[in-house]
């Protein structure tokens, strides 16, 4: 299999001017799965396609998530929203093209626990009622919305929250005609079409 797949890919890499990595690519069965650009992706039973965010990915994103927290103990909230917001923004912005609602889900609650532990620890002195009700409100039916108060450019009050992994939406990739080609200028119009619908078909 092997023999015959790679002088295949190698040849049409090449006509657009690529070069496979042969210490970097193996062939799989597509039921086992692989990962790829921090994707998993695999056939399940029942022929569905699904792509995800990988094991590894998500691992990687909860301890630096986690490090983040756990490095403001001392730093005021408002530099650990806007630290937590950052990140978060980036990374479900990056699969929110895959399947990932049960990630971003999992993910929220993940983001939850360390940031209870992060109050506790600040403020070890005082009751869980007066902790969480300095730290959480109530938001968009989320009664456990963490968040502080800051002043704008006036000097005036309001809250400013972290944003929930769930709260981002599901943008699903359309599929690419197989014959269309970006290198040939027949097909100009039909890339800057799709580029043009990809910005308006939903909301950042």
């Amino acid at each position: 299999m092997k023999d015959k797949v790679i002088p295949i890919l190698t040849a049409s890499l090449k006509e657009v001017g690529l070069e496979l990595s042969t210490e970097k690519s193996r062939i799989t069965k597509i039921e086992d799965g692989f990962n790829f650009l921090g994707f998993n992706v695999r056939k399940y039973p029942g022929e569905k396609l699904l792509i995800k965010p990988s094991k590894a990915s998500i691992k990687t994103f909860l301890e630096d998530v986690r490090a983040i927290i756990k490095s403001a103990i001392a730093l005021p909230t408002e530099i650990l929203i806007h630290q937590l917001n950052q990140k978060i923004t980036g990374w479900t912005n990056y699969y929110r093209g895959g399947v990932s609602s049960q990630v971003f889900t999992k993910i929220d609650f993940e983001i939850y626990s360390a940031l209870e532990k992060w109050c506790l620890k600040r403020h070890a002195r005082k009751g869980k009622h007066w902790i969480f009700r300095k730290y959480f409100t109530t938001l968009a039916g989320d009664n456990w919305r963490f968040h502080c108060i800051v002043k704008d450019k006036e000097g005036n009050k309001k809250p400013l929250y972290l944003k929930r992994a769930s709260d981002t939406h599901i943008r699903r990739h359309l599929k690419i005609k197989a014959e269309a080609n970006p290198f040939d200028p027949g097909f100009k119009e039909y890339f800057k079409k799709r580029l043009m619908d990809k910005k308006i078909r939903l909301p950042q």
